[in-house]
């Protein structure tokens, strides 16, 4: 009989929804047989039900769910495409259609599509004279010797199976696997299900495909309806089986009840061995991980750090270093050279000859294999930064200079890291992850009792920039080494050593600034800088105004000799002769009218007076050059010399007034002085310009100083020196005398003196200080006078301990009624004075 479809049911008719015909829609995986909607096949008597596997793609489903599909096809719309030869292919109902051969005994009533599971149910009818299993074995032995291939899986044909249960048609979003679960219903309600044994499960399951395993419900197991597990080993074996066999009544034998078969896909959970064994050893686990995290880092982002250092040191992408703009600037050096630089480049040169020598020295040291430091010491406003850069190291290739201040400066320990390596041009740099790994870290540290160290302290963070900055700077001073040299045969450290004028040259500015703060920064950075100069990879060249540089230095370099080199202050003629030149007219070379040159002649003549007003106060002012920079700007706007050194002075004293006499956080921090002892050297210094050092120490203020922090007189010295109001002058490598900071300030100090109110606040101050020490000896003696005294027997030799201690009292009692007779003038000064 030929396979042809027929119309047992009436076609699709529109129903009327307010008067206006409409059609029910839906997708294709919920198609439902016609005869009822109750998610399941309904078959007569005479009729049976094929599956057929392998119409749809699998993969795909889970978006094809959401396409929506043409509506519920019907019997005419299916008769029509099965009798329709032009359809290619790729058509599911045509693959069915070719499934079925032509003299199949069959009448194909019903074509029920499953997109989910990939496949389709045709309901049929066949003859009294052949069974529903005769005819499942005729297709299956057809589609193996002339297998059916889809396009979407070339290796695999189309299978087919009778239906022995009822299969439930649902639209549920459940995607099908390759494990089912059985579970063992009762047939009816009289009678208790009864569980299979793994044979009749194998014997029944088997001839949908390969089973990999079956697994019976554990026999402790509570689990109501009884269950068990079987695993194909693919996944459309699993659909046929689940398809063919879900509602399906059999009885073991030996068993009196029957049972129904309830089969559900189940999502298989595998053993994850490894993944039990990494959470169950954290110890092992997460220092393999932090150190895998670690080489990783090192491996990708380390090479693209030393690249960016190299282009910081190189400046390449520096627009100021590119041939263009050096080709711009030889073809516009004569129009670009307005005259307004003139002024600058003769005072330049007026201190290019006055630190010839100087110069020369430090030139001559980086020329040398020596492996040391070049430290060039000086105050504040010397002109050290711009003597090393502008004049040492000019037209010099490769120098990269490390100021210290902002990386100290900068808030936090991230804020630290990122200064730094925007100093050394490294980058990327993550600074923000520590945080993030801190709290990893104590995170796992709470749960695990592990301490993970995926956080680095801020040591080992300078220390891996540093050595990325390292190994980046012997590149540099190693790119002009050429196959061609005939030192070419020559290791990398033996042609540095060789070839000192190649290397490079790193400039460390403001090295120990706010030393007190971050002390961590200054002695890596020292260790970077002794690693350099020792590997000779790269020359060191310090910048400090702090005096104490070598022994911070020296903890570094313990057994090298530093070249020191100590700017001080220009003379009065260099000084002179600097200002003079700044002063200097710009349009001397102009031919002017008769009206200018009138007029310039009078301005020529204030000039020459101004000149001999600068002869008489220049040497007030001193020769620190940032001073001479704020009195030539006050010259320019048309003050008077005297004028602008006065106003000079006075603002210095003003700032000697607000930072060291009246603070509030005096032997604070690293504030290690009184007020007292600031103003006995303001005092002191102002009366006799230079003090012995010795001489201070042994003062009352500095040896007994009331004030915390302020106890030990070497301290407070060093730090009053580290803040510019005293300079110590050394001889011989021992302190021997005391100036004051600036020379400005020499005259400020006197300016301070001057001033009645100031005068006497201080001196009240001191002189109440002096008296609070002199009370605190008399108590001390006092003590020890009624120890003595309580004593039961007193011999002899007690008798000159005895008068001893009366003496000191008497002096100590006789200096306080002196300052107390000062104070009171004091106060009387304080009271009239405004």
């Amino acid at each position: 009989m030929t396979a042809r479809c027929i119309a047992n049911v009436n076609p699709r008719r529109p129903l009327l929804r307010n008067g206006r015909p409409s059609l029910q829609t839906q997708r294709w995986e919920s198609t439902l047989s016609e005869d009822k909607k109750s998610g399941h096949i309904q078959t007569a008597s005479n009729e049976s039900i094929l599956f057929f596997d392998n119409l749809f793609p699998l993969k795909l489903t889970p978006i094809m769910l959401w396409r929506p599909w043409s509506t519920r096809r019907d019997i005419s719309e299916l008769h029509k495409q099965l009798e329709d030869y032009s359809r290619g292919l790729l058509d599911p109902i045509n693959l069915v259609k070719k499934a079925i051969p032509k003299n199949t005994p069959i009448n194909v009533t019903e074509i029920i599509p499953r997109l989910k599971d990939g496949g389709a149910f045709v309901k049929f009818t066949h003859p009294n004279e052949i069974t529903a299993s005769e005819i499942e074995d005729l297709l299956g032995k057809q589609l193996e010797e002339q297998p059916i291939k889809p396009w979407f899986n070339p290796f695999l044909g189309i299978k087919t199976g009778l239906v022995r249960g009822r299969p439930w048609l649902e639209d549920l979003y459940r995607f099908p696997k390759s494990r089912i679960r059985v579970e063992f219903v009762a047939s009816s309600d009289d009678q208790a299900p009864s569980e299979l044994s793994q044979e009749t499960l194998y014997s029944i399951f088997r001839r949908y495909g390969k089973i990999a395993d079956i697994t019976s419900q554990p026999s402790d197991s509570k689990v109501l309806p009884q269950f068990a597990h079987v695993d194909f080993v693919l996944v459309r074996d699993a659909i046929m089986a689940r398809n063919c066999l879900h509602g399906y009544l059999l009885q073991e034998e030996g068993s009196k009840s029957v049972t129904r078969l309830r089969l559900a896909y189940e999502q298989r959970v595998k053993p994850h061995h490894i993944w039990d064994w990494i959470t169950n050893h954290p110890r092992i686990v997460i220092p393999i991980i932090a150190g895998f995290l670690a080489a990783f880092t090192v491996a990708v982002f380390d090479p693209i750090r030393e690249f960016f250092v190299k282009a910081h040191v190189q400046r390449i992408f520096e627009f100021t270093n590119s041939r263009l703009y050096k080709w711009f600037k030889r073809q516009t050096s004569d129009i670009l050279a307005f005259r307004r630089h003139k002024g600058d480049q003769a005072g330049l040169n007026a201190l290019v000859t006055h630190r010839k020598d100087v110069i020369d020295s430090i030139q001559n040291s980086l020329l040398e294999a020596t492996a040391t430091f070049v430290v060039v010491h000086g105050p504040r406003g010397s002109g050290k930064r711009e003597l090393i850069l502008d004049q040492v190291l000019e037209g010099r290739r490769d120098v990269l200079v490390l100021d210290c201040k902002p990386v100290v400066e900068a808030r936090g320990e991230a804020g630290t890291l990122k200064k730094l390596a925007a100093q050394v041009g490294y980058r990327p740099v993550f600074s923000w992850t520590n945080n993030i790994s801190s709290l990893v870290d104590l995170a796992i540290q709470s749960t695990t009792g592990v301490k993970a160290s995926f956080s680095e302290n801020l040591e080992s963070q300078l220390v891996k920039i540093l050595q990325v900055t390292a190994s980046a700077l012997k590149e540099v001073s190693l790119a002009d080494k050429k196959e061609s040299d005939k030192d070419a045969a020559l290791s990398e450290d033996a042609y540095l050593e060789a070839h000192p004028e190649r290397r490079a040259v790193v400039v460390i500015d403001s090295f120990l600034h706010k030393n007190e703060e971050k002390g961590i920064v200054y002695e890596k950075i020292a260790d970077w800088a002794a690693a350099l100069v020792q590997s000779n990879a790269a020359h060191v060249v310090f910048l400090t105004n702090d005096t104490s540089y070598s022994k911070s230095l020296s903890k570094s370099l313990p057994d090298r000799v530093f070249h020191q080199v100590t700017l001080g202050d220009l003379s009065p003629d260099v000084a002179k002769q600097f200002v003079v030149s700044q002063l200097d007219p710009d349009d001397s070379r102009i031919e002017k009218s008769p009206e200018e040159a009138s007029g310039s002649s009078q301005s020529e003549k204030k000039r020459r007076e101004d000149l001999q007003e600068l002869d008489e106060c220049i040497d007030q002012l001193g020769g620190r050059l940032t001073d001479l920079q704020v009195l030539t700007r006050r010259l320019k706007i048309g003050q008077s010399p005297k004028k602008a050194v006065s106003d000079i002075i006075e603002q210095s004293a003003s700032e000697i007034l607000r930072m060291f006499l009246l603070t509030k956080d005096a032997g604070q921090g690293d504030k290690r002085w009184s007020t007292e002892q600031a103003w006995y050297l303001v005092k002191q210094i102002a009366q006799n310009e230079s003090l012995r050092y010795n001489e201070v120490l042994l003062s009352d203020t500095f040896t007994s100083s009331k004030t915390p922090g302020a106890g030990n007189g070497e301290a407070a010295l060093e730090s009053l020196a580290n803040a510019e109001l005293i300079t110590v002058k050394s001889i011989h490598g021992r302190p021997h005398s005391i100036r004051a900071g600036k020379p400005v300030y020499q005259a400020a100090f006197g300016r301070l003196l001057k001033d009645n109110v100031v005068k006497a606040r201080m001196d009240m101050a001191l002189l109440q200080e002096l008296a609070g020490i002199e009370v605190k000896a008399i108590e001390k003696a006092e003590t020890e006078l009624t120890v003595l005294g309580n004593m039961p027997s007193q011999p002899y030799q007690m008798r000159d301990r005895i008068y001893y201690l009366l003496d000191k009292l008497h002096a100590s009692q006789k200096k306080i009624m002196v300052y107390e007779n000062e104070i009171r003038g004091l106060k009387k000064i304080l009271s009239e004075e405004v």
